[in-house]
């Protein structure tokens, strides 16, 4: 099975988007081990009202949390803790996109965090950078991150509108390869989100 891990520099940066596209794309499946917010939405749903293909099969959450804030914490109010132990991927034969909650080092527990998990899963990881003043840096922060692990890094995603000079420069410093670009939608449909998977087919 191929694990594709979907993080990103930070919160709201276009993580599912990024997931939607490439489910499409790869016609794969599609797993958010833990979830925040669920009082107001999910991102599984999200992913599942933005695809087309019928081949995807959308799996459960391990964790599923009402509260939108940092999982460690959302867990705590539910007493309740993440345990990365607890945490088992999906039984599939289908390549896997699994989606992130947050940046690399959102805590899962008091020991625990999100770039944990992507070792445990033994997952490549899909990096989304949204330009916005500070980006350059997480963007950075995050790619070392990622190398002092000895994690497996696919390469960038840019979403929302470009931005040369700090893409330039994200670029040269990290030497990682360009994935694609998502630009900034009015709406997200089935339509635009089959119209972005074109454009990474070449990744199956």
């Amino acid at each position: 099975m191929r694990k594709i891990f979907v993080s990103g520099i930070g919160t709201d940066v276009g993580k599912t988007v990024v997931s939607s596209v490439l489910v499409e794309a790869l016609k794969a499946d599609y797993w958010k081990p833990v979830q925040t917010g669920s009082f107001f939405s999910t991102d599984t749903a999200k992913v599942q009202k933005l695809i087309s293909n019928s081949e995807s099969k959308i799996h459960p959450e391990s964790y599923l949390l009402k509260q939108y804030m940092s999982p460690h914490a959302a867990a705590e109010l539910e007493n309740t803790e993440i345990s990365l132990s607890n945490i088992t991927v999906p039984d599939t034969s289908n390549t896997l996109i699994i989606e992130g909650a947050g940046g690399l080092l959102v805590p899962l527990n008091r020991k625990e965090f999100m770039i944990d998990m992507i070792k445990k899963f033994d997952a490549e990881v899909v990096l989304v950078v949204q330009n916005y003043l500070g980006s350059i840096n997480h963007t950075l922060l995050s790619v070392e991150a990622l190398k002092n692990r000895g994690l497996k890094i696919l390469g960038m995603v840019f979403n929302g509108p470009p931005h040369q000079l700090s893409e330039d420069i994200i670029l040269e410093h990290t030497g990682l390869k360009l994935l694609g670009r998502i630009s900034k939608e009015t709406e997200l449909n089935k339509e635009v989100i089959a119209r972005y998977a074109k454009e990474f087919e070449y990744l199956k």
